[in-house]
Formats: C-alpha cells, sequence, structure tokens
C-alpha cells in the first residue's frame, strides 16, 4: 500500500513541479526593448524655505511664554521643487513638486523612468529649488547608451547638483 501511494504522489508531483518549472522562465518579459536603454530620474531633496528668518523684537519676544521665546522666527514651508529634463533637445520631463508633509516643510521625491533608443544623447538637468527667479542648479552631459543599459541621473547639493551614473 505505502508502495502504491508514493508512485501515486510521484505522478502528481512531478508534472506540477515542471509546470512550476517551466512558468519560471516562460514567457519572457523584458523591462525595455532590445534596441533601447532606460534613462532613471530619482531623488529626494528638501528645497530652500520659502521666506527668510526674521529677528523678533523684544515687544514680540516679551508676549510669547518663557519656553517659546526663540529670538528668530523661521516659517517652515518650503519652495515648490521645478524639475526639466531634456534630451537630445526635447524636454522629456517637466515636474512641479510641492513640499511634503503637514506644514509644507518636508523634502520632495521622484522617480520617473523613461525607454530611449541605445546611442549618443545629450541629456541636460534643471532644478530650481528656491522661491524666485529661475533654475539654480544645470547639467549636461553627452552620453553613449548601450543597448539594455542605464542612465541614473540623481540629485546632490553636495556634489554640485545633477550626478550621471551608469
Amino acid at each position: 500500500m505505502r508502495a502504491v501511494r508514493f508512485v501515486l504522489q510521484l505522478a502528481l508531483y512531478v508534472p506540477l513541479m515542471a509546470l512550476v518549472g517551466w512558468f519560471s522562465t516562460r514567457p519572457a518579459f523584458h523591462v525595455i526593448a532590445a534596441d533601447q536603454a532606460l534613462l532613471r530620474v530619482s531623488f529626494v531633496h528638501g528645497a530652500e524655505r520659502k521666506q527668510a528668518c526674521r529677528q523678533r523684537t523684544a515687544e514680540e519676544l516679551a508676549k510669547l511664554a518663557p519656553n517659546m521665546r526663540a529670538a528668530l522666527d523661521c516659517p517652515r514651508e518650503r519652495a515648490t521643487v521645478k524639475v526639466e529634463i531634456e534630451v537630445d533637445g526635447n524636454i522629456v520631463l517637466d515636474r512641479e513638486l510641492p513640499p511634503t508633509g503637514l506644514q509644507r516643510d518636508g523634502a520632495v521625491a521622484l522617480s520617473y523612468r523613461l525607454p530611449v533608443a541605445a546611442g549618443r544623447h545629450r541629456v541636460v538637468g534643471r532644478l530650481q529649488d528656491r522661491p524666485e527667479g529661475g533654475f539654480n542648479y544645470a547639467a549636461e552631459r553627452t552620453v553613449d547608451l548601450a543597448p539594455g543599459s542605464m542612465l541614473i541621473i540623481d540629485f546632490s547639493p553636495e556634489h554640485g547638483g545633477f550626478v550621471f551614473r551608469g
């Protein structure tokens, strides 16, 4: 009886394992076409404050509770971050990202992906993170993208603005 049960289990499990094995490799899935590369823009950034800090007067300080008497009054709200990415003269990304948080004082996060044809491309990144004026960060690179490769565009003020990797 034990041998019959073993043979029946084997007869059920082998086709099931073959089916799972087949579905683990088929159908073939490709993120991008074989002749394309991927451009990915991904960063988290906190913009400048919308208003500058101001010095409180002696009268204003006297009206406040003793534990609230900070000499500087700094509004928390941050500016909207404007991002523009241009590939070969065409603007492919143009976004205005409002600050996050209940007080509109948090950092913005951006994740964007764009399949592009493999080959040589001129990529320009621009970012504005202050309340007035134009773009205060800009970078331009000419890149050669192989089929299936990825160009990652990050933003880091500590490294001078846009960082191109890949």
